[in-house]
């Protein structure tokens, strides 16, 4: 069954206005081009399997942020189960990745900072990056993530309390070793 033009031209320009934001929302998560790259299309492949079911109770993006934001939560999870390894030693698996990634540059500030949300747990580090990154209002990241608006306020408080607290404690680190 061939798909109708207007099917087709819709998912053309969801690709073409939303492509690059989904990319870099997953890859905020997810840290490795190519896994953002390969779950970016996952995601658009879902997108189209479920243009003719979408019901319009949320808009669009919203909707497609929240199959982004799922894949990236089950992409984790399975890594996690892959690699038989703790959360903090996963994490730290993802900052060591990070640190010789050429696609990702940055000041000795904003690595602190990536190696900092990269501890966060995994609800926290996506509330984080979609307010702080994403300039998101509680209200978009509560249709995306089904959470209620004061638990992503809280969310959003611990996880900035631990980064404070983590860069603050580099910060002491690398004045004593100088």
């Amino acid at each position: 069954m061939k798909p109708s033009q207007d099917k087709l031209s819709l998912f053309n320009w969801l690709i073409q206005k939303y492509q690059r934001k989904i990319y870099w929302h997953v890859r905020k998560m997810v840290l490795s081009h190519d896994d953002a790259d390969d779950l970016t299309q996952e995601v658009f492949l879902k997108v189209w399997q479920g243009l003719d079911n979408f019901r319009g109770d949320s808009q669009l993006f919203t909707w497609m942020y929240r199959i982004a934001t799922n894949e990236c939560l089950n992409f984790l999870r399975n890594k996690r189960k892959m690699q038989f390894c703790e959360i903090e030693d996963f994490s730290e698996v993802f900052v060591s990745d990070h640190n010789h990634d050429v696609l990702i540059s940055g000041d000795d500030i904003q690595m602190a900072l990536q190696k900092a949300i990269m501890t966060l747990p995994d609800k926290q580090r996506l509330v984080f990056n979609m307010h702080y990154f994403d300039e998101m209002r509680y209200e978009e990241i509560s249709q995306i993530t089904g959470t209620s608006v004061g638990a992503l306020k809280a969310t959003y408080s611990i996880a900035v309390h631990k980064i404070e607290n983590l860069l603050h404690t580099n910060q002491h680190k690398l004045h004593y070793a100088a």
